[in-house]
């Protein structure tokens, strides 16, 4: 039997229940949050303002050495006429002090490189290509940081296949150059992964994550375009064991494999404006005698794609461990680390404000006499 209240009876006062510990935690985790933004607020601040001061230093450093440099070479054009071989040795200069000023945006970021793998200062007097994973637009500023101190000039690449075969028919090798840097994959990673592994699993080739499958037509072309051939028909060039042979025409491949620590490339915005904590990029290099690279598309392609395979376990090694496997013949991986001079760097951008300087007051002064 259920008892029921009198008529007339008050009910019981509600008690106030305190707050509920999910409201309290998040109440506490605000006021966390809160304080760290503004105990950080000087550190952004800083950021800012070093971002904002780097970036107009790099555009100052533009606006002075790239208008120098076209002036050099203008006023250089008699000795292109007298002495063409000795035109294009100042010019190759020239242009490495330039991409040493990209490399020095990052080197002073402390965006730094250590390299893995074969010693390619062993071939850097010899004609080679360099076949380079392409994650990013920080891989170019990555290499340029890395063929300062291998005593390279210029490279060149074009996209487009007959501007390419027509450019290394009339202009590379006239102009003594040693080092083509390619990127087979023809796009970045993010870019062309899922594309590749749709055409890899239509066709029934290995199916890559940290890699994609490379194209083979400009690697075709610079091959027949640049590869010596001997008397047989076979390709001329080095042995692995043997890097100061002297025959002529491309002699290397490099295999070139850019890691980035966390899987996390570095763009050219953060390599120009250096908003990201300082940070290794890791290189690895192993280098092919041209005489074991087939010359035939099939044979080539498949060639491509076990050096791109072979790439995409060295990644998976360095991403699992931190570092890249040792090289056959070898019980531990050795990495070097690469560095720049001091020095170096001010001395090529005391130059070049120097020169920004003269030519400004060179022009200058025809304008008024001429006006």
């Amino acid at each position: 039997m259920t008892a029921t209240p009198r008529r007339g009876t008050p009910a019981p006062a509600l008690r106030s229940r305190p707050p509920s510990a999910p409201a309290e935690k998040d109440r506490t985790e605000s006021n966390v949050r809160m304080a760290m933004t503004l105990e950080e607020a000087p550190w952004l601040g800083w950021l800012l303002m070093k971002a904002l001061m780097r970036f107009a230093f790099m555009v100052v450093n533009n606006l002075v050495a790239i208008p120098s440099y076209i002036c050099y070479v203008i006023i250089l054009q008699p000795l292109r006429v007298l002495d063409s071989k000795r035109f294009w040795y100042i010019e190759g200069i020239m242009y490495k002090w330039l991409l040493g000023m990209v490399a020095s945006w990052g080197w002073y970021a402390g965006y730094t490189v250590m390299e893995w793998g074969e010693d390619i200062k062993a071939v850097s007097k010899d004609e080679a290509v360099m076949l380079v994973n392409h994650q990013a637009t920080g891989d170019v500023c990555t290499l340029m940081m890395c063929l300062q101190d291998k005593g390279l000039g210029r490279a060149y690449r074009d996209q487009q296949l007959l501007l390419l075969k027509k450019h290394l028919e009339n202009n590379y090798r006239s102009r003594d150059r040693k080092w083509i840097v390619l990127f087979p994959e023809g796009g970045f990673l993010r870019k062309r992964r899922e594309t590749s592994q749709a055409f890899a699993k239509k066709n029934n080739l290995p199916f890559l994550t940290n890699v994609t499958l490379p194209r083979s037509g400009a690697t075709k072309i610079i091959l027949n375009a640049l590869v010596a051939q001997q008397k047989n028909g076979s390709p001329a060039g080095g042995d692995a064991k043997e890097l100061d042979s002297k025959s002529k025409g491309l002699q290397w491949i490099i295999d070139t494999t850019i890691a980035y620590p966390k899987a996390e490339p570095i763009d050219i915005q953060t390599w120009i404006l250096g908003y990201r904590k300082p940070t290794v990029t890791h290189v690895h290099y192993r280098i092919f005698p041209i005489k074991d690279v087939p010359l035939e598309t099939d044979d080539l392609t498949t060639w491509l794609y076990q050096r791109f395979v072979e790439k995409e376990d060295l990644l998976s090694h360095f991403y699992e461990t931190g570092a890249f496997p040792p090289s056959k013949g070898h019980k531990e991986a050795v990495s070097r680390e690469m560095t720049l001079s001091n020095m170096w760097i001010f001395l090529i951008q005391s130059f070049a404000f120097l020169s920004g300087y003269m030519w400004y007051n060179i022009i200058q002064y025809f304008y008024h006499c001429l006006f």
